[in-house]
């Protein structure tokens, strides 16, 4: 049975860990360094995530205790100060990335707040971009793949959440869902970047900026490019997969 548990900040312990410059504590992402796709993080769901990466050992790195030492970071615009996971993970991520970085965790009480143009106050994100919850209808990505003319992986737009047996971006109109005993919130269009065109097994960017190149002419709006929709939670529980999805509005 494959199911995930969702807290205040989305899935647990996903999203809660960033990398960040060791001297100005900015985040860095496979924007800036692309071999960054070849990071593999899993949680193990006791306290402690294990890094992969190709050429290094695994490493397992606990979550850090309550008198951490506290990180000044930025992501985005948005600063906070969040517990730093130690000397070994830092050099691990250092030694397989060429340059000096930390890595740092987040728990709900140091988690941002969402931007409350969509969102209510109090409702928290953790280290994605802006929302605890990306969701993405299978059949929006096999349009896109059709579109662009070769087999697109889901990993490259990244999702929490995939949707089986709904139409191409029927995931566009809802406002609210239940999967489930869970509701979700349907806040927000996810506007896509260049990271999309990056291809996730090997980090190497395609030269015809695809998928990039097809979703603008078609799914461009005021400037952005959107691909899949943000969500938040309305309580906290559990997803299994085949859960049947129902759309409440």
């Amino acid at each position: 049975m494959c199911e995930t548990v969702l807290d205040a900040l989305g899935v647990q312990g996903d999203r809660r860990w960033m990398v960040v410059d060791a001297e100005t504590g900015r985040f860095l992402t496979q924007r800036l360094l692309a071999q960054m796709t070849q990071l593999q993080a899993r949680w193990l769901g006791s306290m402690h995530l294990q890094l992969s990466a190709p050429g290094m050992a695994d490493l397992q790195v606990a979550v850090p205790h309550e008198h951490a030492l506290l990180r000044s970071v930025t992501i985005w615009r948005d600063s906070l100060h969040v517990p730093d996971a130690g000397d070994q993970a830092a050099q691990w991520l250092s030694q397989f990335l060429g340059r000096a970085c930390r890595l740092v965790q987040v728990s709900e009480p140091r988690a941002r707040q969402v931007d409350t143009a969509y969102a209510d106050a109090g409702d928290k994100v953790a280290f994605a971009d802006g929302f605890p919850l990306l969701l993405i209808g299978q059949a929006s990505l096999d349009d896109l793949s059709a579109r662009v003319g070769r087999p697109l992986s889901m990993l490259r737009f990244r999702p929490n959440l995939v949707v089986a047996g709904s139409k191409a971006y029927a995931e566009d109109s809802w406002k609210r869902i239940r999967i489930g005993e869970m509701e979700f919130r349907v806040v927000k269009g996810c506007s896509r970047c260049i990271m999309t065109t990056l291809d996730p097994q090997t980090g190497e960017r395609c030269s015809d900026r695809e998928p990039l190149t097809t979703l603008k002419t078609y799914r461009e709006s005021n400037g952005e490019v959107y691909f899949g929709q943000n969500l938040i939670a309305c309580s906290e529980g559990f997803v299994r997969l085949d859960m049947p999805v129902q759309v409440l509005e």
